[in-house]
Parts: structure tokens; sequence; C-alpha cells
């Protein structure tokens, strides 16, 4: 009597290492795209920031030694700024500082430029990461529970009422009622001032969650607006059909197939919404006697400090490009359009 040894399973390593080797290049390329974009845009940016100096009129003499100064005191001191060399001359000496995180001494203090913008983007940047984190949460469940519930009341009239309301509501109207009513009325929040994270997580998020709220409406909105619709669209499409006829589980369908092909609009709307976010923030920072980037960029350009408001440019396209390569990365990550190479 002979004995027939069971076929071996089939060997997946080879699917599996082909798989990984795809996401990696998807990776790589869609990071080669960001690099072959912001290279340019990153020259042509800068050579245009640095050029305003000499569009604007101002000189560091003018604000040091006043509208009266004589012709020969303004040619000195600018003479000591290097300003009386060639053009091209200081764009290459300032662009080889922004490379090394250098980007120059303020015009009005004589403080470093890279420092004083450090002290206030970390102030921005708490603020602005948790509206963007409030604005993806709230903005997400508004949504999905819009496009589950769709054309009835808990979609017209409880979420698409609602985002409707707080999509016109500015951001500085929003934060004095929230002064108004949880600093002032209830006592649970600080109204104004600031924490860094290093002196105690519990008064760092204290300090920061009203001016993130007040902020985070505009994404909530957004969000929510941009996920109901491709979530809607990706419901009518023939492969939730297809899903049907063939038994899946509501469940399944929504996370495999819908979710996944609605969530592209969605992130795209973020890779807007966080450097908007960091440099809209002026106004709640006034409110909230929070001194941070946008606080710092507007009082720069009051003062006519030329290069502070050359480096907070240089800064704000730094954070632009950044995050949408974060997204873009996301997004190749986790749409099947994306991975299909659509």
């Amino acid at each position: 009597m002979t004995t027939t040894e069971a076929p071996a399973p089939p060997v997946r390593l080879p699917a599996a290492a082909a798989r990984t080797r795809h996401t990696v290049f998807r990776v790589l390329v869609t990071l080669a795209r960001s690099v072959a974009i912001f290279v340019p845009v990153f020259l042509v940016a800068t050579f245009v920031t640095f050029a305003l100096r000499s569009l604007s009129g101002l000189s560091p003499a003018r604000i040091q030694l006043g509208e009266e100064a004589t012709p020969e005191a303004v040619a000195r001191v600018e003479a000591q700024w290097g300003l009386d060399r060639p053009f091209l001359v200081q764009y290459a000496d300032w662009f080889g500082g922004v490379l090394h995180g250098q980007l120059g001494t303020s015009w009005t203090n004589g403080a470093d430029i890279s420092t004083l913008i450090g002290l206030g983007l970390g102030v921005s940047l708490s603020v602005a990461t948790f509206a963007l984190l409030i604005g993806v949460v709230a903005g997400f469940a508004l949504g999905t529970i819009a496009a589950l519930r769709r054309t009835t009341w808990v979609d017209r009239a409880a979420i698409t009422g609602f985002v409707t309301v707080i999509s016109v509501m500015p951001a500085f109207v929003v934060g004095i009622v929230l002064v108004a009513v949880f600093a002032v009325g209830l006592h649970l929040l600080p109204s104004a001032g600031y924490v860094p994270a290093e002196q105690g997580f519990g008064p760092w998020l204290a300090h920061i969650t009203l001016p993130a709220i007040a902020l985070s409406f505009d994404v909530v909105a957004d969000v929510a607006r941009q996920l109901r619709s491709s979530l809607i669209a990706a419901y009518r499409e023939n492969y939730v059909t297809g899903a049907v006829v063939r038994g899946l589980s509501p469940r399944r369908i929504f996370f495999g197939h819908v979710l996944r092909n609605g969530l592209g609009p969605a992130l795209a709307t973020l890779g807007l919404k966080f450097p908007a976010l960091v440099g809209a923030s002026v106004v709640t920072e006034w409110i909230f006697g929070l001194q941070g980037f946008g606080r710092f960029a507007n009082d720069s350009a009051q003062a006519g400090d030329v290069p502070a408001v050359q480096g907070v440019l240089v800064v704000s396209i730094v954070l632009v490009v950044v995050f949408n390569l974060i997204v873009n990365l996301v997004l190749a990550r986790v749409t099947p359009a994306s991975q299909r190479g659509v």
C-alpha cells in the first residue's frame, strides 16, 4: 500500500514581497514627484521673497535712524548690513543661509530671525495641530453619519444645517464666545496665555484648547462636506452594487470599498487647511494672548522688518510643501485609485 504526501501549501512570500516592493515603489515615486515640484517652486518663491526688499524700498537705516537721516548716514548703515552689494550677490548669501537654517537678522532689534520664528512657530503649531485633529475627528464623524443617513432629517437638518452654520462663523467671533462661556463664565479653561509642553502636558493642553476649537470650525465644515459628497458618490459606483449582490455585509462594504474610495477629496482638503491654520491664526492669537507665528508675522510687517517677513514667507513655503507631501503619501497608501497609479 502506497501513500502519497499531501501537497505543500502554496508559498505566499513572493506575493507579499511583490506587494511590499510595489508599496515602496509607489512611495518613492510620490517622493520623487514632490521633490521635482518643490525644488523649482522653492527657488522661484525664495527669489521673489528676497526681491521684496528692493521692491518695498525699505531700509534698516530708515528704521534705525528715522526718516530725517542724511544720505551719508543711510549709506553707512546699509553698508554695515551688506545692502550696498549687487542684488544677486546678496541673494546668493541669503539663500545659502536659508539652506543652513539661518534666516538672517532682524532690522528692528538685531535678534536672530530663526530663533524668533522658532519661538512663535512652536505656539502656532501646537494650536494648529490640535485644531486640525479636532477638525478631522469631528468632520469625519459628521461626514460619515451624513452619508450613511443621507436624505434623512439627520443629514439635512442636524448635520448639513449645523455644518453650514459653523462654516460662516469667523474664528475671532467663536474665540470671544468661547472665552466668555468657558473661561469667564464656567472657569473651566484659561482665557489667555501659553504654557510650553515641557512644563506640563495638562497646562499646555488647557491653554491651547479654546484657540484650537475656535480655529477648527472651518476644518470641520470642509472635511464633513467633502467626505459626505465623496462617500455618497462612492455608494453609487458599480463595485458597491457588485458587493451587495455578492452578499457582503454593510459594514464590510463601507470600510472595504466605500470609505477607502471616498477618502481622497477629504484628505486633499487637509493639504490646504494646515498651513492656512498656521497663517490665519493672527487674530485668534491676539484674542487669546498668544505670541505665535501669525502674530510675529503681523508685527514684523507693520514694523517694516523685511528680513523677518522674508523668514516668515520661507517657513510658510516649507510648511505648505511638507504637509502636502505628507498628505500625498497618505493618499498613495490608503486610496485604491492611487495604488493603481490613477
